[in-house]
C-alpha cells in the first residue's frame, strides 16, 4: 500500500485528506471541495469520521454486512460535516459558511471489495494490466457527457468541470454510490483526487501502473510528479493498494488484511 497526497502548483492550501488502514483493508480519500469555505476542515472531518466507524464496525462485527457499515459510516461522516457548517454559520452572526468535501472508499472484506463514492474522486483498478474506472463521477460535466451534450474532447477544458451534483456536508442527507466485486490476487486500486485525473490521461495512469507495479510507493510518486509537470493546477492524492493470494491458513481479521493487501 502506498500514498501520496501534494498541494500541486497553483493552490496555497491542500484541501484533500486520505486515511489508510492495511490491516482493515480500508482506504478513503477526500477532496475538500474548491467552491465551498473550509474545504480542508470537510475533507478531514470525512475522512477521520469514517475511519473510525468503519474501524470500530470491524472490530465489533469481523463478519458482518460491510456494505450497511459504510453506508453507516458515510451517513455519520455527512452529518459531521454539515453539523460542522451549520455551527459556523452560527458564529458568523447567519452568514451562510458552506463546506464540503468528495469522497472515495474502498474496503476490502474477505474476497470482496466494496466501493462507495460521492462527487468527483475517482477508484481505478488495474487488472492484468488493464485500467478501469470503477466509479461514475457526481458532476454536472459528466452529466453533459452521458446526455450526449458535450464530447470526450471538449470536455477536457469544459468550464464544468469540477461542478459536483453530490458532496458530504452539503445536505443533511447525502446519496451514496455503492458498488461491490470479488478481489483477484494482483489487482491494483487506485483512489485519487481529481488533482490527477484532470491533469493525468487514463492512458498515462495505467502505463505508469502497470509499469511500477512493483512498488507502490514509487508509482504513486511518480503519478503526483507527472500532474505537476502537466500544470498541477490542483491537490493531488493518491492511495494505491496491491491485492495478494488470500492465505489458506485461518488466522486473526487483522493478519488476514494485512497478508491480502500487499506494499
Amino acid at each position: 500500500m502506498a500514498a501520496e497526497t501534494d498541494v500541486g502548483l497553483i493552490r496555497n492550501l491542500n484541501e484533500d485528506s486520505i486515511a489508510t488502514d492495511a490491516r482493515l483493508g480500508l482506504l478513503v480519500l477526500a477532496d475538500g471541495m474548491g467552491g465551498y469555505k473550509a474545504g480542508n476542515v470537510a475533507s478531514e472531518l470525512a475522512t477521520r469520521s469514517i475511519a473510525e466507524v468503519v474501524s470500530d464496525g470491524l472490530k465489533k462485527n469481523p463478519g458482518g454486512d460491510a456494505a450497511a457499515l459504510i453506508r453507516q459510516a458515510v451517513k455519520a461522516a455527512n452529518r459531521l460535516v454539515f453539523d460542522e457548517s451549520q455551527q459556523l454559520t452560527q458564529r458568523a452572526a447567519g452568514q451562510e459558511q458552506v463546506m464540503g468535501s468528495t469522497l472515495a472508499l474502498l474496503l476490502l472484506h474477505g474476497d470482496r471489495i466494496s466501493i462507495a463514492h460521492v462527487g468527483d474522486s475517482r477508484v481505478y483498478r488495474l487488472r492484468r494490466g488493464r485500467l478501469e474506472l470503477m466509479t461514475h463521477d457526481h458532476s454536472i460535466l459528466q452529466e453533459q457527457i452521458d446526455l450526449g451534450m458535450v464530447s470526450a474532447r471538449d470536455a477536457e477544458t469544459s468550464h464544468n468541470r469540477h461542478l459536483v451534483t453530490r458532496g458530504l456536508g452539503l445536505k443533511n442527507e447525502v446519496e451514496i454510490s455503492m458498488s461491490e466485486g470479488a478481489a483477484q490476487s494482483g489487482d491494483i486500486y487506485l483512489l485519487c483526487s481529481d488533482g490527477l485525473n484532470d491533469m493525468v490521461e487514463d492512458a498515462d495512469i495505467e502505463l505508469v501502473l502497470d509499469s511500477l507495479q512493483a512498488n507502490l510507493p514509487l508509482a504513486a510518486r511518480q503519478l503526483v510528479m507527472i500532474a505537476n509537470d502537466n500544470g498541477g493546477e490542483d491537490n493531488i492524492s493518491v492511495i494505491l493498494a496491491r491485492v495478494r493470494p488470500q492465505p489458506t491458513a485461518s488466522g486473526s481479521i487483522g493478519a488476514f488484511f494485512a497478508r491480502l493487501f500487499g506494499r
